[in-house]
C-alpha cells in the first residue's frame, strides 16, 4: 500500500529559498529521489558528520513546509523534492543578484568568473552566448 503526505500547488511558497541544510538535502534529492532517511543521512555523512535523527527531523520539517513529499510503502518512507531545481536556482539567483549585486547581472557574472579557473569549454559557451547577444541588440 502507498500512501503519500503532500500538500498541492505549493509553487510559490517560501520553499524556493531554502536554507543552506535544506538545499543540501534538496540537491541529494534532485539526483537521487526517492530516497529514503538513510540514503540522504548516507550521503551528507559520507562529506560530513551529521547525525541520522538531524536529517529524519530536517525531513519532517521539510515535509511540513511542503519542500518535500514523503510516500510509504509498506514500513519505509521515501522523499521527493517539490521544487524543481531550475525553481530554486532561479529563486537563489535572483535573490542574489538584487541583494548583492544591486540588480547588476555583470557584476554578478564578473565576480562568478573570477572565483575559478574557466574551463576553454566554458569560456567558448560565454563566447557564442556573447555574440548572439550583440546579434540580438543590432536587429
Amino acid at each position: 500500500m502507498i500512501i503519500s503526505s503532500s500538500t498541492p500547488d505549493m509553487k510559490h511558497s517560501k520553499i524556493n529559498q531554502p536554507s543552506e541544510s535544506e538545499l543540501e538535502i534538496l540537491q541529494i534529492l534532485w539526483e537521487h529521489e526517492p530516497a529514503t532517511v538513510r540514503q540522504v543521512f548516507e550521503h551528507i555523512s559520507a562529506k560530513r558528520e551529521v547525525s541520522y535523527t538531524t536529517i529524519l527531523t530536517f525531513l519532517q520539517r521539510m515535509t511540513a513546509k511542503n519542500m518535500v513529499t514523503r510516500t510509504k510503502e509498506g514500513k519505509t518512507h521515501y522523499y521527493t523534492s517539490v521544487p524543481k531545481e531550475s525553481e530554486v536556482q532561479e529563486s537563489l539567483s535572483k535573490r542574489l543578484l538584487n541583494t548583492v549585486y544591486k540588480g547588476s547581472g555583470l557584476k554578478m557574472a564578473l565576480h562568478a568568473l573570477g572565483q575559478s579557473k574557466v574551463a576553454p569549454e566554458e569560456l567558448e559557451a560565454l563566447q557564442q552566448w556573447l555574440a548572439s547577444q550583440k546579434q540580438e541588440g543590432d536587429e
